[in-house]
């Protein structure tokens, strides 16, 4: 083991100092919750996966088991976690967020992501990209053989900006026809979807979302109105890259937030059966199915589905 300077040990904590303070995790709530950093920190683990054993989460957040107990007893009591047996060894427990859980982490995962970007906005690109830069090498340096196994990813969403409809366009194209077959029809509807939006939308009605992993774009989708009390989920997508680590999830719960925010009472969606991954991802987040009916577009047989649900 090397011997450190005194200086930059300093250096160090004087940094950590800063940061904590510019981020505002040592209050009482984190993100004006009446959560923890703690308590968080567990919720936004549990919403990565549908259940998560109790040892391996101990594990990944290197809590005694005694403290990780009482977080989770608070959150049971919430009505925001749910236990029970491993199906395949009882004597495990098994830990998952319920829908209010999932709420919650929507709320905390979006007053994050609206914290980060307000610090970043006062930056310029090349300064944003230094930013992230930097924090990447931190991590790279201090994350050890974990990190060398599973890199952490940083995963933002954010709302459009110039060129991004375009991505939209083009990457629904040439993913659904490398996946699925579909043809350019496809591609043509989506262009006619996102012409509508670009030409006019109600901000406080309807919005979007693109999703970055790494400061490369992920994912997208679109929140638009069906009629004055339904909103209508559209276009999500996430490329192949960035799939496993929970970002639909994360652009569905954001357009549920919005949808109930906005007003709406509930919120619907059109998918076909053979997109089984984001139907899941529906599922998980309170859809249900209400209507299916055989069809022939973009150049194949498909069976089109309408999901909905209360907000």
């Amino acid at each position: 083991m090397s011997i450190v300077e005194a200086g930059r040990v300093e250096a160090m904590r004087t940094f950590t100092r800063f940061y904590t303070s510019v981020l505002e995790v040592l209050g009482e709530g984190l993100l004006h919750t009446r959560y923890s950093v703690a308590e968080a920190r567990v919720i936004f683990e549990l919403a990565q996966r549908d259940a998560t054993p109790v040892a391996d989460l101990r594990r990944e957040l290197r809590l005694d088991a005694g403290y990780l107990s009482r977080i989770t007893a608070r959150l049971e009591s919430d009505r925001l976690v749910t236990r029970r047996r491993d199906d395949g060894d009882g004597r495990r427990q098994v830990l998952g967020l319920t829908e209010r859980g999932r709420e919650v982490f929507a709320t905390l995962d979006a007053r994050s992501a609206e914290q980060v970007a307000g610090l970043l906005s006062g930056l310029d690109d090349a300064a944003q990209r230094e930013v992230v830069a930097a924090m990447d090498t931190i991590r790279a340096a201090l994350g050890g053989t974990d990190a060398a196994r599973r890199p952490v990813r940083a995963v933002i969403l954010r709302p459009p900006g110039p060129g991004d409809l375009g991505w939209v366009i083009a990457r629904h194209g040439a993913l659904y026809a490398a996946e699925y077959g579909w043809d350019a029809t496809f591609e043509g509807l989506v262009a006619s979807i996102l012409g509508d939006f670009a030409a006019g939308h109600d901000a406080g009605r309807e919005a979007a979302w693109i999703a970055e992993v790494d400061g490369e774009r992920a994912g997208c989708v679109f929140c638009v109105a069906r009629d004055r009390t339904t909103a209508q989920l559209r276009l999500l997508l996430v490329e192949p890259s960035a799939r496993g680590l929970g970002i639909g999830a994360r652009l569905v719960d954001e357009c549920l937030r919005f949808a109930r925010h906005a007003g709406y009472r509930s919120i619907a969606l059109w998918t076909n059966d053979v997109l089984v991954s984001a139907r899941r991802i529906y599922e998980a987040a309170g859809f249900r199915l209400v209507e299916e009916e055989p069809h022939h577009s973009f150049g194949v047989d498909l069976v089109g589905q309408t999901w909905s649900r209360d907000l």
